[in-house]
């Protein structure tokens, strides 16, 4: 049950994953659950499903909880730190939650603004993608004190199913980084396989199924792997733009621990390959086209 003390929440960026995040803390949340995005469409979305819409950033700050879920650290940085921002009307006692895929030194920065001014921070990204955030069975990694992570875990539960609390801030943050440094060499190793299995003679409508008999078999293979047996790419789900940025901080973060993670490198070298073929749009698994033969799938 959540704390009785939490008398309204808000909840800024209703993307492909906030959108779904905010419409499941919406129906299932106790207290009105106030939304912002520049989006007009997005938040007419999360208020069908309860939410209560704010005609500006500034109104989410009335809030008890403030989650934020933005594409990345630039987005952070302006929204919470920006003119206008979350920070500047941040008060004593309030709690920013921020559900973005950004870094640690974002997260670290935000926090120590928030502390001069008596409130608190968390980092708590989300991972499981799309179909998961619908269903509100995310994996979500918290960094924060531990007092409120006891505060906030009972609002993250509406939207995640397995709710981790990592250690201090940041720490959620680095455990999503090599959740998805992990998950795109995964997709990487895939394309690789589909691609030696086939030219080898296997069927591609078999490859994965085979795979997944035996020890293979993962996530990334389930839930990315069809998409390389159809050359059916989404466009409506974590875009390979993306998976490079989260690349590009897991790599700045292993170069700050002086760890060589050439795995990672080359895995975002080929993603960078198929955004600067004009797929970077599309969902991580098309990094298969750069294996596949078939000219006219390029």
């Amino acid at each position: 049950m959540a704390d009785t003390s939490i008398d309204l929440v808000s909840f800024v960026g209703l993307g492909a994953m906030g959108g779904p995040m905010c419409a499941n803390l919406a129906a299932k949340s106790p207290v009105p659950v106030v939304a912002y995005d520049i989006n007009d469409e997005a938040v007419a979305s999360v208020v069908s499903a309860g939410a209560v819409r704010a005609n500006n950033l500034a109104s989410v700050g009335d809030a008890d909880i403030v989650f934020v879920c933005v594409p990345g650290e630039a987005e952070t940085r302006s929204v919470c730190l920006g003119a206008g921002g979350i920070c500047e009307h941040a008060r004593p006692g309030q709690i920013i939650v921020d559900c973005t895929t950004a870094t640690v030194a974002i997260n670290l920065e935000v926090a120590e603004v928030l502390r001069s001014k008596g409130a608190h921070f968390a980092d708590a990204p989300v991972a499981r993608g799309v179909p998961n955030a619908i269903d509100g069975t995310l994996s979500i990694t918290v960094g924060a004190e531990d007092a409120i992570f006891s505060e906030i875990a009972p609002w993250l539960r509406h939207m995640g199913s397995d709710v981790a609390h990592c250690g201090p801030v940041g720490t959620g943050t680095v455990m999503k980084l090599m959740n998805n440094m992990v998950l795109f060499e995964n997709v990487s190793a895939l394309a690789e396989a589909m691609a030696i299995a086939t030219r080898a003679g296997v069927d591609r409508s078999r490859v994965l199924d085979l795979l997944g008999q035996g020890s293979a078999d993962s996530f990334a293979l389930r839930r990315h792997g069809s998409f390389m047996t159809t050359g059916d790419y989404p466009a409506d789900r974590f875009p390979t733009t993306y998976s490079v940025k989260d690349l590009d901080y897991a790599l700045a973060l292993a170069d700050e621990v002086s760890v060589d993670a050439a795995g990672a490198r080359l895995v975002r070298d080929r993603f960078n390959e198929i955004v600067e073929r004009g797929l970077g749009h599309l969902y991580s698994p098309v990094v298969y086209e750069l294996f596949d033969e078939d000219e006219s799938n390029r």
